[in-house]
């Protein structure tokens, strides 16, 4: 009787030790994969930082019309400036899960993306108010 309470003992704890042991080693392959797509973003960031210049010159000119020639260069340089420290920081800190499980710091997470044009609410806006 005593043998099979042993033996029932250790098949529920080996039932419940394997599935466990199983996932922490999917949990590991999954946080070693986050980490290294937040190294290489920040690494991609600070190389590709000086992008912003053209970018945020083009999308303000889009945005702003003639303005957009004086406001967008300025805005650029600022970018840059602000993408190569979030790219230096996300390299160096890159094991560390922070903001939020290795997400990215700035949004959008790369240079290339975040061109689509803006939502027009000013429609929304006048038809509230009436």
């Amino acid at each position: 009787m005593k043998k099979r309470q042993i033996f029932s003992a250790l098949f529920i704890v080996f039932m419940l030790v394997i599935p466990m042991t199983a996932f922490a080693e999917q949990q590991a392959d999954m946080i070693a994969e986050k980490m290294a797509v937040k190294l290489t973003r920040g690494v991609t960031n600070t190389f590709t930082s000086i992008v912003e210049i053209p970018k945020q010159s083009i999308l303000t000119i889009r945005d702003m019309g003639a303005p957009g020639y004086i406001v967008g260069p300025l805005k650029g340089v600022v970018m840059t400036f602000y993408r190569g420290v979030i790219g230096i920081t996300e390299t160096l800190f890159f094991a560390v899960p922070q903001p939020g499980y290795y997400d990215s710091m700035i949004d959008p997470p790369y240079v290339w993306q975040g061109w689509e044009n803006k939502r027009d609410t000013t429609q929304a806006v006048v038809e509230e108010t009436k």
